[in-house]
Protein backbone atom coordinates (compact mmCIF):
# COMPACT_ATOMS: atom_id res chain seq x y z
CA UNK A 1 0.00 0.00 0.00
CA UNK A 2 1.32 3.05 -0.85
CA UNK A 3 2.17 5.46 1.90
CA UNK A 4 1.35 9.30 1.71
CA UNK A 5 2.60 11.75 4.11
CA UNK A 6 0.43 14.35 5.90
CA UNK A 7 1.99 18.15 6.24
CA UNK A 8 0.13 20.70 8.13
CA UNK A 9 -0.16 23.48 5.29
CA UNK A 10 2.10 26.74 6.86
CA UNK A 11 0.74 29.80 6.90
CA UNK A 12 1.58 32.59 3.65
CA UNK A 13 4.71 34.63 4.09
CA UNK A 14 4.05 37.62 2.03
CA UNK A 15 6.60 39.41 0.99
CA UNK A 16 7.41 43.45 0.83
CA UNK A 17 11.23 44.64 -0.52
CA UNK A 18 12.66 46.89 -2.49
CA UNK A 19 14.83 45.01 -4.37
CA UNK A 20 12.97 44.31 -7.95
CA UNK A 21 13.40 41.97 -9.80
CA UNK A 22 16.72 42.38 -11.61
CA UNK A 23 19.04 41.23 -9.08
CA UNK A 24 18.62 37.65 -7.42
CA UNK A 25 17.50 39.21 -3.85
CA UNK A 26 13.65 37.93 -4.06
CA UNK A 27 14.66 34.72 -5.30
CA UNK A 28 17.55 33.89 -2.74
CA UNK A 29 14.89 35.09 0.21
CA UNK A 30 12.26 32.50 -1.22
CA UNK A 31 14.77 29.66 -1.87
CA UNK A 32 16.59 30.21 2.02
CA UNK A 33 12.58 29.95 2.93
CA UNK A 34 12.14 26.69 1.07
CA UNK A 35 14.84 25.23 2.62
CA UNK A 36 13.58 25.84 6.35
CA UNK A 37 10.05 25.32 5.24
CA UNK A 38 9.62 23.41 2.40
CA UNK A 39 5.61 23.65 1.66
CA UNK A 40 5.47 27.35 2.64
CA UNK A 41 3.42 29.40 0.72
CA UNK A 42 5.02 32.31 -0.77
CA UNK A 43 3.28 35.44 -1.55
CA UNK A 44 4.97 38.87 -3.10
CA UNK A 45 3.16 41.69 -2.41
CA UNK A 46 5.38 44.09 -4.06
CA UNK A 47 9.58 44.26 -4.60
CA UNK A 48 8.91 47.74 -6.88
CA UNK A 49 8.99 50.19 -3.49
CA UNK A 50 10.76 52.81 -4.36
CA UNK A 51 14.48 52.40 -3.02
CA UNK A 52 14.15 52.43 0.96
CA UNK A 53 11.44 54.27 0.85
CA UNK A 54 9.97 53.37 4.16
CA UNK A 55 6.98 55.40 3.97
CA UNK A 56 6.07 54.02 0.75
CA UNK A 57 6.43 50.86 1.96
CA UNK A 58 4.41 51.79 5.09
CA UNK A 59 1.59 52.61 2.93
CA UNK A 60 1.54 49.69 0.31
CA UNK A 61 1.17 47.37 3.77
CA UNK A 62 -0.74 49.56 5.74
CA UNK A 63 -3.65 49.43 2.32
CA UNK A 64 -3.05 45.73 2.44
CA UNK A 65 -3.06 43.46 5.32
CA UNK A 66 -6.14 43.08 5.95
CA UNK A 67 -7.07 41.41 2.76
CA UNK A 68 -5.02 38.34 3.98
CA UNK A 69 -6.09 35.77 6.24
CA UNK A 70 -5.10 35.24 10.36
CA UNK A 71 -1.44 34.02 10.60
CA UNK A 72 -0.15 35.74 7.42
CA UNK A 73 3.51 36.78 8.12
CA UNK A 74 4.54 40.20 6.08
CA UNK A 75 8.03 40.20 5.96
CA UNK A 76 9.32 43.63 4.41
CA UNK A 77 12.75 44.68 3.84
CA UNK A 78 13.00 48.07 3.05
CA UNK A 79 15.84 48.75 4.96
CA UNK A 80 18.11 52.05 4.57
CA UNK A 81 20.10 51.38 8.08
CA UNK A 82 21.10 47.69 7.47
CA UNK A 83 24.12 46.35 9.28
CA UNK A 84 23.75 49.33 11.42
CA UNK A 85 22.43 48.08 15.29
CA UNK A 86 19.04 49.04 14.78
CA UNK A 87 16.32 46.48 15.89
CA UNK A 88 14.52 44.15 13.77
CA UNK A 89 11.02 43.80 14.91
CA UNK A 90 8.21 40.95 15.15
CA UNK A 91 4.86 42.78 15.41
CA UNK A 92 1.52 40.78 16.86
CA UNK A 93 -1.17 42.18 15.57
CA UNK A 94 -4.70 41.18 13.82
CA UNK A 95 -4.11 37.92 14.41
CA UNK A 96 -0.79 38.32 11.88
CA UNK A 97 2.70 38.68 12.13
CA UNK A 98 5.15 41.21 10.69
CA UNK A 99 8.61 41.22 10.19
CA UNK A 100 10.31 44.72 9.49
CA UNK A 101 13.38 46.74 10.36
CA UNK A 102 12.92 48.87 13.86
CA UNK A 103 12.60 52.20 10.84
CA UNK A 104 8.97 52.79 11.01
CA UNK A 105 7.38 50.55 9.00
CA UNK A 106 5.23 48.84 10.64
CA UNK A 107 4.12 51.97 13.47
CA UNK A 108 1.11 52.57 10.82
CA UNK A 109 -0.25 49.40 11.43
CA UNK A 110 0.20 49.16 15.21
CA UNK A 111 -1.72 52.56 15.44
CA UNK A 112 -4.36 50.66 13.68
CA UNK A 113 -4.48 47.48 16.31
CA UNK A 114 -6.97 47.60 18.94
CA UNK A 115 -3.86 45.46 20.48
CA UNK A 116 -0.84 44.56 19.34
CA UNK A 117 2.85 43.25 20.88
CA UNK A 118 6.44 44.44 19.65
CA UNK A 119 9.46 41.69 20.19
CA UNK A 120 12.98 42.56 19.45
CA UNK A 121 14.05 39.51 17.11
CA UNK A 122 17.37 38.76 19.24
CA UNK A 123 17.33 34.73 19.05
CA UNK A 124 20.30 33.88 16.37
CA UNK A 125 19.60 30.70 16.38
CA UNK A 126 16.86 31.47 13.76
CA UNK A 127 19.34 33.31 11.47
CA UNK A 128 21.24 31.87 9.22
CA UNK A 129 24.83 31.34 9.97
CA UNK A 130 27.23 33.37 9.24
CA UNK A 131 25.30 35.89 7.63
CA UNK A 132 26.34 39.69 6.08
CA UNK A 133 26.38 42.72 7.45
CA UNK A 134 24.31 43.84 3.69
CA UNK A 135 21.40 41.36 3.01
CA UNK A 136 19.52 40.61 6.21
CA UNK A 137 16.88 39.96 4.44
CA UNK A 138 18.50 36.44 3.56
CA UNK A 139 20.15 36.15 6.38
CA UNK A 140 17.54 37.31 9.34
CA UNK A 141 14.07 37.95 7.74
CA UNK A 142 13.43 35.18 5.92
CA UNK A 143 14.74 32.58 7.90
CA UNK A 144 13.19 33.79 10.98
CA UNK A 145 9.53 33.95 8.82
CA UNK A 146 10.44 30.37 7.58
CA UNK A 147 10.66 29.27 11.14
CA UNK A 148 7.48 31.37 12.02
CA UNK A 149 5.70 29.20 9.16
CA UNK A 150 7.27 25.71 10.75
CA UNK A 151 5.26 26.98 14.32
CA UNK A 152 7.98 28.82 16.20
CA UNK A 153 6.06 31.02 18.95
CA UNK A 154 6.91 34.63 18.55
CA UNK A 155 7.84 34.71 22.17
CA UNK A 156 10.46 32.65 21.52
CA UNK A 157 12.57 35.56 18.99
CA UNK A 158 13.47 37.76 21.93
CA UNK A 159 11.49 40.56 24.45
CA UNK A 160 8.76 42.76 23.72
CA UNK A 161 9.53 46.28 23.19
CA UNK A 162 7.39 49.70 23.46
CA UNK A 163 9.64 52.17 22.59
CA UNK A 164 9.87 52.02 18.59
CA UNK A 165 10.35 54.27 15.44
CA UNK A 166 7.66 55.76 14.57
CA UNK A 167 6.67 57.63 11.19
CA UNK A 168 5.42 61.09 10.74
CA UNK A 169 3.19 60.61 7.86
CA UNK A 170 1.49 64.27 6.36
CA UNK A 171 -1.92 64.29 7.34
CA UNK A 172 -4.92 66.66 5.27
CA UNK A 173 -5.50 69.68 6.61
CA UNK A 174 -8.80 72.13 6.50
CA UNK A 175 -7.61 75.48 5.66
CA UNK A 176 -9.14 78.67 6.59
CA UNK A 177 -11.33 79.04 3.46
CA UNK A 178 -13.21 75.27 4.31
CA UNK A 179 -11.24 73.37 1.39
CA UNK A 180 -9.05 70.46 2.40
CA UNK A 181 -5.55 70.27 1.86
CA UNK A 182 -3.69 67.27 1.52
CA UNK A 183 -0.99 65.72 -0.66
CA UNK A 184 0.27 62.80 -2.89
CA UNK A 185 2.02 59.61 -1.04
CA UNK A 186 2.07 57.64 -3.66
CA UNK A 187 2.19 57.00 -7.78
CA UNK A 188 1.01 53.47 -8.96
CA UNK A 189 1.91 51.87 -12.64
CA UNK A 190 -0.79 53.53 -14.03
CA UNK A 191 0.44 57.25 -12.88
CA UNK A 192 -2.61 57.32 -10.66
CA UNK A 193 -2.03 59.57 -7.74
CA UNK A 194 -3.05 58.61 -4.44
CA UNK A 195 -3.52 60.94 -1.77
CA UNK A 196 -3.78 61.14 2.14
CA UNK A 197 -7.21 62.16 2.01
CA UNK A 198 -9.46 59.10 3.25
CA UNK A 199 -12.76 59.12 2.16
CA UNK A 200 -13.86 59.31 5.56
CA UNK A 201 -12.39 62.39 6.17
CA UNK A 202 -14.01 63.69 2.65
CA UNK A 203 -17.04 63.09 4.42
CA UNK A 204 -16.63 64.64 7.63
CA UNK A 205 -15.64 67.65 5.94
CA UNK A 206 -18.28 67.82 2.69
CA UNK A 207 -21.89 68.49 3.17
CA UNK A 208 -22.25 68.75 -0.48
CA UNK A 209 -22.61 65.33 -2.52
CA UNK A 210 -19.79 64.11 -4.15
CA UNK A 211 -20.23 65.14 -7.62
CA UNK A 212 -20.62 68.64 -6.42
CA UNK A 213 -16.77 69.00 -5.29
CA UNK A 214 -13.80 70.06 -6.63
CA UNK A 215 -9.90 68.63 -6.63
CA UNK A 216 -7.31 70.54 -7.52
CA UNK A 217 -3.86 69.51 -8.87
CA UNK A 218 -1.26 71.44 -10.26
CA UNK A 219 -3.77 74.49 -11.38
CA UNK A 220 -5.48 71.87 -12.75
CA UNK A 221 -9.26 70.86 -11.73
CA UNK A 222 -11.20 67.91 -11.52
CA UNK A 223 -14.67 68.63 -11.40
CA UNK A 224 -17.01 66.20 -9.33
CA UNK A 225 -15.99 62.38 -7.61
CA UNK A 226 -16.04 60.09 -10.11
CA UNK A 227 -17.37 56.23 -9.27
CA UNK A 228 -14.74 54.64 -11.70
CA UNK A 229 -11.90 55.61 -14.10
CA UNK A 230 -14.37 55.21 -17.19
CA UNK A 231 -17.29 57.38 -16.10
CA UNK A 232 -14.83 60.11 -17.62
CA UNK A 233 -13.57 60.91 -21.17
CA UNK A 234 -10.31 59.26 -22.63
CA UNK A 235 -7.48 61.55 -21.64
CA UNK A 236 -9.94 63.44 -18.77
CA UNK A 237 -8.70 64.44 -15.85
CA UNK A 238 -10.66 62.85 -13.13
CA UNK A 239 -10.90 62.54 -9.43
CA UNK A 240 -11.88 59.40 -7.58
CA UNK A 241 -12.20 57.61 -4.03
CA UNK A 242 -9.94 54.17 -5.09
CA UNK A 243 -9.96 50.76 -4.08
CA UNK A 244 -7.38 51.78 -0.88
CA UNK A 245 -9.87 53.66 0.50
CA UNK A 246 -8.22 57.27 -0.31
CA UNK A 247 -8.75 60.13 -2.92
CA UNK A 248 -7.21 59.38 -5.76
CA UNK A 249 -6.84 61.83 -9.10
CA UNK A 250 -6.83 59.67 -12.18
CA UNK A 251 -6.73 60.12 -16.00
CA UNK A 252 -8.91 57.79 -17.57
CA UNK A 253 -6.56 56.02 -20.38
CA UNK A 254 -3.87 57.90 -19.32
CA UNK A 255 -1.42 58.59 -16.91
CA UNK A 256 -1.85 61.78 -14.37
CA UNK A 257 1.90 61.44 -13.05
CA UNK A 258 2.93 62.16 -16.54
CA UNK A 259 0.03 64.39 -17.73
CA UNK A 260 0.31 66.82 -14.79
CA UNK A 261 4.44 66.63 -13.64
CA UNK A 262 3.21 65.29 -10.68
CA UNK A 263 5.50 63.56 -7.53
CA UNK A 264 4.78 62.37 -4.13
CA UNK A 265 4.64 65.47 -1.51
CA UNK A 266 2.64 67.81 -4.21
CA UNK A 267 -0.14 69.02 -2.95
CA UNK A 268 -3.88 68.10 -3.76
CA UNK A 269 -7.04 70.49 -2.60
CA UNK A 270 -10.61 69.29 -2.21
CA UNK A 271 -13.05 71.84 -1.97
CA UNK A 272 -16.61 73.38 -2.98
CA UNK A 273 -16.62 75.70 -6.02
CA UNK A 274 -17.72 79.14 -5.28
CA UNK A 275 -20.69 79.84 -7.42
CA UNK A 276 -20.96 83.54 -6.80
Amino acid sequence: MARFTLYRTPPPIVLLTDFGFKDSYVGVMKGVIRKISRHADLIDLSHNIVAQDVAEAAFVLAASYRYFPSGAIFTCVVDPGVGTDRAVLCLEANEQLFLAPDNGLLSVIAEEAAEHTFRRVTEEEYYLKDGSTTFHGRDIFAPVAAHLAEGVEPEKLGPEVRNIERLQLPNPVRTADGSLRGEIIYIDQFGNLITNIREATVERTFTRPRNELEVRVKRRCASGLARAYAERPAGELLALIGSSGYLEVAVNKGSAARTLGCEKGDSVTVSVPDTN
